[in-house]
């Protein structure tokens, strides 16, 4: 009888690589464009002064949905596409350092909130220029008065409809890069790394403690990847509901062009008071745990999938 508790994790060493690789492209872009919406909606909510276009989650899908369309819900995703190298990278450093520490460490935890951390930092670094063309782009439409960078009319009108997104990008991207130079890539940088990284560094702990006394709990029986796909939502919503302020001020250092991420939290909290670092968070946990469900189901899949073949029977869920 397999012991209770007992969840096996599936460390580097035991993968085939090039299933691995293969296999994960398709996994991170099928989660991506699944949620996608829900980002768009979230940086829309934090951005916003108050709520003077959109009550909350559910008001602003509704909204965006009625004036812009589907396609309204997907702004900015064809140049976000290109963070699938950022998810390859992230998983990569996450699996190394976590095969790293382990020779220092046998504790999972202690291994799971360096891989993680470290793993947020190396993505971040590639994701951030990305994410400001993006987020510029998901501003278009109703909140294009809220960013400094506008898609012109003339061009949106001209250009056909398979052309506009990436018109837009090239637009937008000349836009940052004129006012900014490259260093308005990189804008928000540091309050990236202030999210990402303690939100990274919190999912793997929590996930795998949640992991494990779900399976303490659950009958012998249950298959372990039922737990972890319960685990995954869990620990995204606790790591997001630590990390959202720093999400607020990450998205408005980013799309407002504001350089402190300090002033940029004292005037948040002097307009909107407290409940502000709380902008989001609904549309945040709406879009992170569907996220983490399909993420663990995935990912845990995925390294099923990638198992070398020698070790193939000699795993059981």
């Amino acid at each position: 009888m397999q012991q209770k508790g007992a969840i096996q994790i599936i460390e580097w060493e035991d993968l085939d690589k090039r299933k691995f690789y293969s296999l994960g492209v398709f996994m991170t872009l099928t989660t991506r464009a699944t949620v996608y919406p829900f980002s768009l909606i979230r940086t829309r909510l934090q951005v916003q002064k108050g709520k003077a276009l959109y009550s909350g989650t559910f008001d602003a899908f509704c909204k965006i949905l009625r004036a812009e369309g589907v396609r309204g819900l997907y702004r900015g995703f064809m140049v976000n596409t290109f963070t699938l190298i950022s998810g390859q990278a992230y998983i990569t450093t996450y699996e190394l350092v976590r095969k790293y520490v382990s020779q220092y460490s046998p504790s999972n935890t202690v291994k799971s909130v360096v891989a993680g951390g470290a793993a947020s930092l190396v993505a971040q670094t590639i994701t951030v220029p990305i994410d400001i063309v993006s987020q510029h782009l998901m501003m278009q439409g109703q909140g294009e008065h809220l960013t400094r960078f506008k898609a012109k009319p003339k061009r949106m009108l001209a250009a056909s409809k398979r052309k506009l997104t990436f018109g837009q990008s090239r637009e937008i991207t000349v836009q940052i890069f004129a006012a900014d130079g490259f260093r308005g890539f990189y804008r928000g940088y540091v309050a990236s790394l202030l999210t990402y990284i303690p939100n990274s560094a919190l999912w793997w702990p929590f996930y795998h403690f949640y992991t494990e006394q779900l399976s303490l709990m659950a009958p012998t029986e249950c298959p372990h990847l039922m737990l972890q796909a319960l685990a995954g939502p869990m620990a995204a919503a606790t790591a997001s509901t630590i990390t959202n302020p720093m999400d607020v001020v990450r998205a408005r250092v980013q799309v407002e062009g504001r350089s402190s991420v300090i002033e940029t939290f004292k005037q948040l909290l002097a307009e909107e008071g407290i409940w502000a670092i709380t902008k989001g968070l609904s549309a945040r946990i709406i879009s992170s745990m569907p996220t983490s469900v399909l993420i663990v189901v995935g990912y845990e899949t995925l390294k099923r999938l990638s198992l070398r073949a020698e070790l193939v029977d000699s795993r059981h869920w």
